[in-house]
């Protein structure tokens, strides 16, 4: 989620996804959301818990946006379709940096429900959920097309995590002494792969070419641009999708975290 963003923004981010992810090539008994795919997508539908996490590396600093939350498959008009919500996000760096973002800005992340496309080969059955631009923090007409404004006091800018500040807050601690808030609006584009497990899980990786702007910061020095990239070895931003009941919401997926899915990952590149 970060693509020429600050220190402070892709630790802003939340979404993206896991695990065995890429791309199929050659000849083979591939099929897209046919009659036979389509069964194979209704088998598909259900809540799953959702653990991402996704890479990014400046010429300064590495980092790791770790996020949770939800995906629900539900079958529309014979398509499988993907509704993402997020409930937390945490971040890890290699640098003695810490940034929090709450979980009311982290939820306010509302990616339109998108169809995703089944495609089964070789008995491995595969689906992709396309890039949805989001805006947080700002209300845009067209989120996929309108450009980020460059004007912080730009009348679109919203308070999305209702704390009184402009755009979504994230709190920057360099030291004790050196700390503060950093308020973005952003634009959340993210898509991942993932290929069904024997456990019935969903596993793959995301991919992530969000944009941001700083709408203001109580600390100037925390204004600074950085030019952010994601880490172009996708395996580091992997995506693992595990069934739950349709009743659980954040607290029993986060009370639950530490049996669903692997310890919280460091930098290690």
């Amino acid at each position: 989620m970060r693509r020429g963003v600050g220190v402070v923004v892709f630790l802003a981010a939340v979404l993206a996804v896991a695990g065995c992810g890429g791309s199929d090539s050659g000849a083979g008994a591939q099929t897209t959301v046919n009659q036979k795919a389509g069964r194979v997508a209704q088998r598909l539908a259900g809540r799953y818990a959702h653990y991402d996490v996704v890479a990014y590396q400046s010429t300064d600093m590495k980092t790791l946006i770790i996020s949770y939350g939800f995906t629900d498959l539900a079958m529309m008009n014979g398509t499988l379709t993907a509704t993402e919500s997020f409930c937390h996000s945490e971040h890890r760096s290699d640098q003695p940096i810490t940034t929090h973002m709450s979980d009311a800005a982290t939820s306010a992340i509302r990616p339109i429900s998108t169809p995703v496309t089944v495609t089964e080969k070789n008995g491995r059955v595969r689906i992709h959920r396309p890039e949805t631009p989001t805006g947080i923090g700002i209300r845009l007409k067209d989120p996929a097309h309108d450009a980020l404004p460059t004007d912080p006091n730009d009348p679109r800018v919203a308070d999305d995590d209702h704390d009184g500040h402009p755009g979504v807050t994230v709190h920057i601690k360099v030291t004790d002494e050196f700390q503060g808030d950093l308020f973005i609006a952003r634009r959340e584009i993210f898509a991942y792969d993932a290929l069904a497990q024997k456990d019935h899980s969903l596993q793959g990786t995301v991919s992530d070419h969000s944009e941001q702007l700083i709408v203001g910061a109580t600390n100037d020095l925390f204004k600074t641009k950085a030019a952010w990239t994601q880490h172009p070895d996708l395996t580091k931003s992997p995506i693992i999708l595990k069934r739950v009941e349709k009743s659980w919401d954040c607290n029993r997926l986060m009370a639950e975290r530490d049996r669903l899915f692997p310890p919280t990952p460091s930098v290690d590149w």
